[in-house]
């Protein structure tokens, strides 16, 4: 590529990235830890240990110090969730229908990232981050059993994340970064408005906050190194407007449109990941992660002008996230990638919603890589999560909404496509 091209490419990159995101989450909760191509294949196995090109940003930006000279990187990550709900003693809400199922929740989104990094001394090293850190996305049909606990649920977010790395010596490097963060968000359900009908509400709002991550990468020998890795919490204070689709001959006092806020925290995780070289064929990884999803005690929405829309307990716990994947060099051109991963929930059985009805997820990923030329690299991945059904019991029967009751069947399958660049 000349410098024209690969400018106009990098152009073109960074809008793609900036779109955002759109889909349901791969990671527990509704974290997306779709960040690098090349991670997929190893189901994310040695995330801050790895530091194969300039992904690392998120995971480690200590990981900089190992990229030499420029590179640009690419991704592009399809990810298709499912998620089927069987009744299991649901009860209609007061003078509906009971409803249908629902058909599959689990919509068709797509997770871009961009990545460039700049060796500006053989010790310091500069990046640049584009991501979506968290989204979601599910659909529900019109005339569900859950449509007065929810229809639509969307969540993008957009992170900027610029990193510095030093290496102190042969053995440790550091590194850190700032995060511009971006989220915007839309909720739907029906409104039971009793003998007058059928109608639905809309919640949008959005906001920005900022946050950092930082980390450290020790060389422990030719063929063994360690990273730890953090990325801090963020706190939104969201606003926006609730619009209501009232039944013909329901007042609009009945229901009044306005403004809204609520106020979430996005939470903070920490990493210990090793990447091993067992020799010239076979490099081996692991990974723990730590997420504080604790942070997320209520979903609470508030009238701008006083009141209160909408009080939901969620309750999440804390988690963990283990991770082994393995690489095989089949020439200089070909590299071969595999890993596994269990992913645990944050969601408790007592209070799971139809917006995120997650469940424990274990991962099984391939991926390869094909060198093109010494400077461009191209990986794919696969990943096929293996969801645990999900139970749910959200009655709100005292509120005229009904009991919904029953099990979700979940999966996700995951495609990656990433190209890099050294220029």
């Amino acid at each position: 590529m000349n410098k024209k091209v690969t400018t106009s490419w990098i152009a073109s990159s960074l809008v793609l990235a900036m779109s955002g995101y759109t889909g349901a989450a791969g990671a527990a909760g509704f974290a997306l830890i779709e960040q690098s191509g090349s991670g997929t294949g190893n189901a994310f196995a040695g995330g801050a240990a790895s530091a194969e090109d300039a992904s690392t940003i998120f995971f480690n930006p200590a990981g900089l110090t190992r990229l030499p000279g420029r590179q640009v990187v690419l991704g592009i990550h399809a990810v298709k969730p499912s998620a089927e709900f069987s009744n299991g003693g649901s009860v209609a809400a007061v003078g509906k229908p009971l409803g249908t199922d629902g058909g599959d929740a689990g919509q068709w989104g797509v997770v871009p990232n961009l990545y460039l990094s700049w060796a500006a001394t053989d010790r310091l090293s500069l990046g640049l981050g584009v991501n979506a850190p968290f989204g979601l996305k599910t659909a529900y049909d019109s005339n569900w059993i859950g449509r007065y606990q929810a229809l639509d649920s969307e969540v993008k977010t957009v992170n900027i994340n610029p990193a510095i790395a030093y290496k102190i010596n042969d053995v440790v490097s550091i590194g850190a970064g700032l995060n511009y963060q971006t989220i915007d968000a839309t909720l739907t359900r029906a409104v039971n408005f009793g003998p007058g009908g059928e109608g639905s509400a809309k919640v949008s709002g959005d906001a920005s906050a900022w946050g950092w991550n930082l980390g450290a990468l020790f060389n422990l020998g030719t063929d063994m190194r360690v990273g730890v890795a953090y990325r801090s919490q963020l706190k939104y204070h969201i606003e926006g407007d609730v619009t209501f689709n009232r039944p013909p001959g329901v007042p609009a006092v009945a229901a009044p449109d306005g403004g809204i806020f609520t106020d979430i925290t996005v939470p903070e995780n920490a990493s210990v990941s090793v990447f091993q070289t067992f020799n010239e064929k076979w490099d081996f990884m692991g990974d723990i992660t730590w997420t504080r999803w604790s942070r997320l005690e209520n979903l609470n929405i508030y009238r701008t002008g006083g009141g209160t829309l909408q009080l939901t307990p969620e309750n999440w716990d804390d988690t963990w996230r283990f991770s082994l994947g393995v690489s095989y060099h089949v020439n200089e051109q070909w590299k071969l990638r595999g890993g596994v991963a269990f992913d645990q929930t944050p969601v408790p059985d007592q209070f799971r919603t139809a917006r995120i009805p997650d469940q424990d997820r274990t991962w099984l990923s391939i991926g390869a890589q094909w060198k093109l030329t010494p400077a461009l690299a191209i990986d794919v991945g696969y990943a096929h999560l293996f969801v645990k059904d999900a139970t749910i019991s959200d009655n709100q029967i005292a509120q005229g909404n009904g009991l919904l009751q029953g099990t979700y069947s979940n999966s996700v399958d995951i495609f990656s496509l990433q190209m890099a660049y050294a220029f």
